[in-house]
């Protein structure tokens, strides 16, 4: 299929998919995650034996787009819940993605665009790039994320993350196990093409077993929690301070909350 705001290339087994908005940084909007989940199951029905993510320009993804936001708290309850099973379904289709992933990071990730990058299987990323689950910050709740987060860094630290709503570098991302490596950026493209190689060395049919072993012994939780996450969104999308938060952020002031 033809693409709008990604660029996909199939290349020697990989395919290499681009987010392609340079001039908004990347900020993803429903068109560009419908188009991620086409490209990513195009991908696990191909013989591609690799998956890399990059972003366009300056930043890899610097979250939701403003556009996506406006008229937001016009929406309906329907269009909130589709809204949450969209973003639902890009990320269960990324983990649940058989080939593997790479996001070559060279630029900020933030929000949702943290989510993609840190969510491949494996992510290299520039000394100094910055990350963040900022959406408490204007009244969403990180639901869908959250889930995948507690199993990739348990319950103690995504608590930090989630509820600070604070930025964070490549570095810390790597202690915490969020970043497989921190790379010079003159060297991102030589070392992902390196690990490309390592990993097409690699039998496809061992490494898809291995990507579905390890997705079947979290199902039954992560079903559970998307569950749990697509009824906190809903719920979280009918508050004051979701309302607010969206209309301080449009009009660029500080928001008034709500008593909690």
């Amino acid at each position: 299929m033809s693409y709008v705001t990604i660029l996909v290339t199939d290349v020697d087994g990989v395919r290499m998919i681009t987010l392609n908005r340079p001039e908004r940084r990347n900020a993803m909007t429903p068109e560009m995650q419908q188009e991620l989940i086409a490209a990513m199951e195009e991908a696990a029905a191909s013989d591609c034996s690799v998956v890399v993510f990059a972003g366009a320009g300056e930043a890899f993804c610097a979250g939701l787009d403003l556009s996506a936001l406006q008229g937001m708290n016009d929406k309906s309850a329907v269009e909130h819940t589709a809204d949450a099973e969209r973003i639902a379904r890009l990320f269960r289709t990324l983990y649940e993605l058989p080939k593997p992933t790479i996001a070559a990071v060279h630029g900020a990730a933030i929000a949702g665009g943290t989510g993609l990058a840190t969510m491949c299987d494996f992510t290299l990323a520039v000394p100094g790039a910055k990350f963040g689950y900022t959406e408490v910050k204007i009244g969403f709740v990180p639901a869908v994320v959250s889930a995948f987060l507690v199993l990739q860094i348990g319950e103690k630290a995504a608590r930090d993350l989630l509820l600070t709503g604070r930025i964070f570098t490549s570095e810390e991302a790597q202690r915490l196990g969020l970043v497989n490596e921190v790379v010079d950026a003159e060297k991102l493209t030589a070392r992902t093409l390196e690990l490309v190689g390592m990993l097409r060395a690699n039998s496809p049919e061992a490494m898809a077993a291995t990507k579905r072993l390890l997705r079947a012994q979290n199902k039954p939780w992560l079903n559970a929690a998307i569950a749990e996450a697509l009824a906190a969104n809903a719920e979280a999308r009918g508050t004051h301070d979701f309302r607010e938060g969206v209309a301080a952020f449009l009009e660029k002031r500080k928001p008034v909350w709500g008593r909690g």
